[in-house]
């Protein structure tokens, strides 16, 4: 049987390079086909919402196609860093320093690194890229949520992410980022869930480096 940890730890499987990212509604409606339809929503609506988040914070939720659930706080930072601590009872670390995406593994004492252009995470790191050369809107039947379907149709191995906004105006660009679903080529499905946004906090770039396990064996706090 498929444990949490070993799906953590399926290269592109989610998250990126780490399987992270349920069956929600929102996420549902994007399983469906897309026929022509009037969206009020654009990519270039995903792009600013992205764009515009200079740094954030967040709680995140994470389930596997199993439904096994983990949890965990992400933060983020423009150009390209990102991180996602997961709790005490999930010994990985996952972290981008702005050019490559690093999973630790503190239970084995393994440092897994792939470039971010490799990852579905290159949506999310470098929206002006990805979401507009790659991205493909969905039909959400809601003209509060936007759906943007992101892959590379050259490169399959590198998976699929699909992003879902919702119209805040209180986020940046006017639509906040409210969960992911990410597909590997093995079609591992991985869906994460954000909540308590805050955008604008201070992040320090030492956020962004982590302690190599193979030469200290506990787990940074």
């Amino acid at each position: 049987m498929t444990t949490m940890k070993s799906t953590l730890r399926r290269p592109f499987a989610g998250l990126a390079s780490l399987a992270l990212i349920g069956a929600v509604p929102v996420a549902g409606a994007i399983a469906l086909p897309a026929p022509a339809f009037a969206a009020s929503g654009t990519l270039d609506n995903a792009v600013a919402a992205l764009r515009g988040i200079e740094t954030m914070r967040a709680d995140f939720t994470q389930t596997d196609r199993s439904g096994q659930t983990v949890r965990g706080k992400m933060t983020l930072k423009r150009p390209g860093k990102i991180r996602f601590e997961y709790a005490d009872d999930v010994p990985l670390l996952i972290v981008s320093n702005g050019k490559s995406l690093t999973m630790i593994d503190y239970e084995v004492n393994q440092v897994q690194r792939w470039p971010i252009s490799n990852s579905p995470l290159g949506a999310l790191l470098d929206p002006n890229r990805d979401v507009k050369k790659y991205g493909k809107l969905r039909n959400t039947g809601n003209p509060d949520v936007l759906s943007v379907e992101v892959r590379d149709p050259n490169k399959p191995e590198y998976g699929m992410i699909t992003l879902i906004f919702v119209r805040n105006g209180k986020a940046p660009g006017g639509w906040e980022l409210t969960n992911w679903v990410a597909l590997d080529a093995q079609n591992n499905r991985t869906t994460v869930r954000l909540a308590n946004q805050r955008y604008g906090v201070s992040v320090s770039n030492s956020t962004f480096t982590y302690k190599d396990p193979r030469r200290a064996s506990r787990r940074p706090r």
